[in-house]
């Protein structure tokens, strides 16, 4: 697929997202806010206190975030000027992409604006399904036949999520990593101290004012020791609120598992995920009503290397 070349090369002001793995401007990476597309923004409430953060993954692996959509960005003065200026000297096909907009008058007079399309990433080139006749779209306020991929709350729910920061699994274990033992149980314990998250996508640029808010919810604990030769191999527990957040849900819920082999000279790989119940908002609000279509449920995984030792009877 190609695409118009653009003079120099600004796509209108952030024609690809500049921000690809949901960080913030400040490269605060475990804050969850920031900017997205050209005028998205990003904002998500805190994930507890103490604990890292991980992105959230879906839990159907069929899912994927959307690759481009449309967002408005210019008036049809505006657009007039970038086309003129961003085109200008340009070869093929961006000499005829810009004759084109000029043949049509850049749709001065006329009420509406011109939507540019926006990347997520990289990945677009086999993905996005546009072409150089529809880099730009002319989006009129009542929009008889709405582009799928023009930006609408659902849209901004699928952003959201995928730039949802989770927190870890805070699980310990008793002993430690480096020294469990064989036939000896090995407590995990379970050190919550968070609550729901949510993340809103909003824009609000040219009149256009949209948002959208996920809102993951803790549901359940996993814990897999890493290997078939444990009792058990895994375990799986229920979360509840309490008043100090998410924990499992009895005091007794700790789950011992034991180890049958040593891991000789490597390790386990001991995992512990959250799984989050995902609903989604067409507003700023985390509290408004659940909309659909629904999303998949989130999970938070934090994997570590157990090392396993058999201890030798000593005949004396």
């Amino acid at each position: 697929m190609s695409f118009p070349a653009y003079a120099d090369d600004t796509r209108g002001g952030g024609g690809s997202t500049g921000n690809t793995d949901n960080t913030d401007t400040d490269s605060g990476a475990n804050s969850g806010n920031g900017t997205i597309g050209a005028h998205i923004q990003i904002h998500q409430s805190k994930t507890g206190s103490g604990g890292s953060s991980t992105t959230a993954t879906s839990s159907n692996a069929n899912w994927k975030p959307p690759v481009c959509w449309y967002e408005p960005m210019y008036t049809s003065e505006e657009y007039e000027k970038f086309i003129k200026s961003a085109y200008d000297g340009a070869g093929e096909p961006a000499a005829s992409y810009a004759k084109k907009r000029d043949g049509e008058k850049y749709h001065k007079g006329d009420d509406g604006l011109w939507w540019q399309v926006k990347f997520r990433d990289d990945t677009y080139t086999e993905a996005c399904p546009v072409t150089t006749d529809n880099w730009e779209i002319w989006v009129p306020p009542v929009d008889p036949q709405p582009d799928p991929n023009k930006l609408t709350p659902e849209i901004l729910s699928e952003l959201a999520y995928n730039s949802t920061k989770l927190p870890k699994p805070p699980v310990v274990l008793s002993p430690n990593a480096d020294r469990l033992i064989v036939n000896l149980g090995t407590r995990v314990t379970f050190e919550g101290d968070f609550d729901r998250v949510w993340t809103t996508a909003s824009i609000n640029y040219q009149g256009v004012q949209m948002a959208a808010t996920t809102v993951a919810t803790p549901v359940a604990l996993k814990v897999d020791a890493g290997t078939a030769d444990a009792d058990p191999q895994t375990c799986t527990y229920d979360l509840v609120k309490g008043d100090g957040g998410y924990t499992v849900d009895s005091k007794d819920a700790g789950c011992n598992v034991t180890y049958r082999r040593s891991s000789g000279d490597g390790t386990y790989p001991f995992k512990a995920s959250i799984t989050w119940k995902v609903t989604w908002t067409d507003s700023a609000d985390p509290d408004g009503p659940a909309r659909q279509p629904g999303l998949p449920d989130g999970l938070s995984t934090v994997e570590q290397d157990v090392t396993v030792k058999e201890i030798q009877a000593v005949n004396r």
